[in-house]
């Protein structure tokens, strides 16, 4: 071999082994980052990433079902919630494709028995964009009281909301809604001739190979499928039951994280859809200040404008997920949790972070989990005494998801005043969080303090104009 060619492979393979050094050393990283993830509670459930298209880490952490101590797989099945949604939307574009529907056509052309008062206004494009102005069915009062446990088929379900007046008119402005999702499925349904969950089989899982996914049954028994809880501080309890004929096309889906990877590099191809339909999934329909909607998805860009993301988070009783693509470096990252909610966006952000060689903000315990036992059992002025000690320990942070949810726990066992104090932290933490002042609205009204209820909705509103419940609520102490 001359002395040229022999350099060349060399170099080739000190290149080769230079990049799987790097990615092991990210991988260890990764893993050392989702491992205290756990420690401190806020991680439980499967995780991989990709780099380049390769898988360079995939995991289990925790218990896939804690009463048996059986550990979470790479192979564990976790219910998506809206990851649902990008599956849903790449049907009817498919069905689109083939010339079977029209996406700007009013919904009332395919679904004759929907009241064409709103359905003769309403197009396909709208209910994939979440613009059609269609009430969010599981932000109705008292939802998971009187529906959520109750099997409903698409067209029973559907009448539970097709008669609501519209929140604004459609095509005007985003107001995420899964009553638009579910009514996608029916959809499906009406044009395919076959159920949303045969469709779904046929036209994405079974050419996928995605063995390890579908519509998830309550009574079907399910080899390798995670139990659902929910934390209350750092006590875990069995997630509330849900039937699933209710999440539908906008949640209902299982899959573990090797086969969301299939989806993911199939994704880069032309195997199911054209090209230009595999271009319309992606498309920034919807403009949501830094990011935009597309169909199904979320679209971002980050790292100060350098960086494309495509994405969806997910939650559902008992499961938190997220689905990360990074498509200029066929970047991957999918965690699948089965604790409720969590910070996974957080944990998003530092392995995005590792994968590009940029400064990681290391885990902190969530000062939420503390507080509660705290306001639970000693109440609110204790509970404030507390968080004053504690707020300026550096192994703490104040993480806005967990406070709310902490506030939500102690507004519903009747600790008002405790709730109150909660959210008060947050609007402190988080000044520019619509969703906190929200929270403190409802509070108040629930104390009967009508008004700091309508100073924090008005305050929340303001901050976020795509808060339709919020407006709704405050239409109606103003009465």
């Amino acid at each position: 071999m001359k002395k040229s060619i022999k350099l060349i492979v060399l170099l080739v393979v000190f290149q080769l082994s230079a990049l799987s050094i790097f990615a092991q050393d990210k991988a260890q990283q990764i893993e050392q980052l989702l491992s205290k993830y756990n420690e401190y509670g806020q991680f439980n459930g499967s995780a991989l990433v990709t780099e380049n298209g390769k898988i360079i880490f995939k995991k289990g952490f925790g218990s896939a079902n804690m009463e048996w101590n059986i550990p979470n797989q790479p192979d564990t099945k976790f219910r998506l919630g809206s990851i649902s949604k990008q599956f849903t939307a790449f049907l009817i574009v498919k069905l689109a494709e083939e010339g079977k529907l029209k996406l700007d056509v009013p919904i009332s052309a395919y679904l004759p028995d929907y009241p064409k008062e709103n359905g003769d206004k309403i197009t396909i494009h709208q209910l994939l964009t979440h613009s059609s102005g269609i009430p969010n069915y599981t932000s109705a009062p008292n939802f998971f009281k009187d529906k959520a446990r109750n099997p409903y088929t698409p067209a029973e379900f559907v009448k539970t909301f097709s008669s609501l007046p519209l929140e604004f008119t459609p095509g005007e402005k985003f107001n995420y809604s899964n009553s638009g999702y579910f009514l996608l499925g029916y959809i499906i349904e009406k044009i395919s001739g076959k159920t949303y969950e045969q469709y779904l089989q046929e036209i994405i899982f079974r050419p996928l190979k995605m063995v390890n996914s579908g519509y998830d049954h309550s009574d079907v028994i399910l080899k390798n499928r995670a139990a659902g809880y929910e934390k209350q501080g750092k006590k875990i309890v069995n997630a509330a039951y849900l039937d699933m004929s209710i999440p539908y096309a906008a949640g209902s889906l299982y899959s573990t994280v090797e086969d969301l990877f299939l989806w993911d590099q199939a994704l880069y191809t032309n195997k199911l859809l054209s090209a230009k339909s595999m271009e319309s999934l992606f498309k920034p329909y919807i403009s949501l200040g830094k990011a935009s909607y597309g169909y199904g998805w979320f679209i971002e860009e980050v790292d100060n404008g350098k960086l494309k993301t495509i994405g969806h988070g997910g939650g559902i009783n008992g499961f938190n997920t997220i689905i990360s693509r990074y498509p200029t470096d066929k970047n991957l990252i999918v965690l699948l949790n089965n604790t409720g909610g969590t910070v996974l966006g957080e944990m998003n952000d530092g392995i995005r972070a590792i994968l590009y060689n940029q400064p990681v903000n290391q885990p902190k315990k969530s000062l939420a989990l503390d507080l509660l036992d705290v306001y639970t059992e000693k109440g609110a002025v204790a509970g404030t005494e507390s968080y004053k000690k504690l707020k300026n320990d550096p192994t703490y942070a104040i993480k806005e998801g967990d406070m709310n949810r902490v506030g939500y726990q102690l507004l519903q066992t009747g600790k008002k005043k405790e709730a109150i104090e909660v959210f008060k932290i947050n609007t402190e933490t988080f000044p520019k969080s619509g969703n906190a002042y929200d929270s403190l609205g409802e509070a108040y009204l629930a104390d009967g303090d009508k008004k700091l209820a309508i100073a924090n909705y008005k305050k929340s509103v303001e901050l976020d104009p795509t808060n339709e419940n919020g407006k709704k609520v405050l239409a109606e102490i103003l009465k």
